[in-house]
C-alpha cells in the first residue's frame, strides 16, 4: 500500500464561474446570461436589449457573439481566465 496522496488543487478565486458562464455563452448567449454570472451588468443589459428590442432579429449577432465568447472562456486556463476576465474586467472578447 502506497502513503501517497495527491496535494489538494486550489483553483483561483473566481475560476468557479468559468465553466457556468462558458456552457452560458455557448447555449444562451443572445440573451447575456454568461455577462451576468461574472459580473458584468451593463454589458448583458446590452445583450439582453438588443436581442429582445429587436424581437430576436439581431438574436442571431448576440448569440454568435456570446458563442464565441463561451468557447474563449473554457478554453482558457483557470489562472488566465481570472487574470483577464475577473481581476482585469474584460468586457468583450
Amino acid at each position: 500500500m502506497s502513503n501517497y496522496q495527491t496535494p489538494p488543487t486550489t483553483s483561483p478565486e473566481g475560476a468557479n464561474k468559468k465553466i457556468a458562464a462558458g456552457i452560458c455563452g455557448i447555449l444562451l448567449g443572445a440573451l447575456g446570461i454568461h455577462k451576468f454570472i461574472l459580473g458584468y451588468t451593463k454589458q448583458g443589459l446590452i445583450m439582453l436589449l438588443v436581442t429582445l428590442l429587436t424581437f430576436g432579429l439581431a438574436g442571431f449577432v448576440m448569440g454568435i457573439i456570446g458563442l464565441i465568447e463561451g468557447i474563449l472562456y473554457l478554453t482558457k486556463s483557470d489562472e488566465e481566465f481570472v487574470r483577464v476576465y475577473v481581476q482585469n474586467k474584460r468586457g468583450w472578447f
